[in-house]
């Protein structure tokens, strides 16, 4: 990835093009774990339960991801463990996000499988 930001010639200006590689691996990793069906969540359901194991998979994910693509980046390589370690600080706040935190009606999760099940009835042009 380096090599082609370094050779290809409207690519040299770097300015706009800083964390390019980054974004790239990172949506990269994301798209073939979704596509090859391979998930954390699954391993993680065998000791909690599924919304748990759901919020826990998407940030270990998301941390392996950021470490993966900051690591490949130059521009970023020097803070990958930071990246790394900052998106797994949170981990410990999630028992408490669920015991203390009351999930709003208009959250994104409740009430989608309803809404799924009328668009996939629906005829689509």
């Amino acid at each position: 990835m380096q090599h082609l930001i370094e050779n290809i010639s409207y690519l040299q200006d770097k300015y706009l093009l800083k964390g390019f590689t980054f974004g790239f691996v990172h949506v990269a990793i994301m798209l073939l774990g979704f596509y090859t069906g391979w998930s954390i969540n699954r391993f993680l359901k065998l000791i909690s339960n599924g919304v748990i194991a759901g919020i826990i998979g998407v940030v270990i994910a998301h941390s392996c991801a950021d470490l993966i693509a900051s690591l490949i980046d130059p521009d970023l390589r020097e803070a990958a463990v930071g990246i790394f370690l900052g998106g797994l600080v949170v981990l410990p706040f999630i028992p408490f996000f669920e015991k203390y935190i009351i999930k709003s009606k208009h959250h994104i999760a409740i009430g989608d499988h309803e809404d799924l099940k009328k668009d996939l009835k629906k005829k689509h042009k």
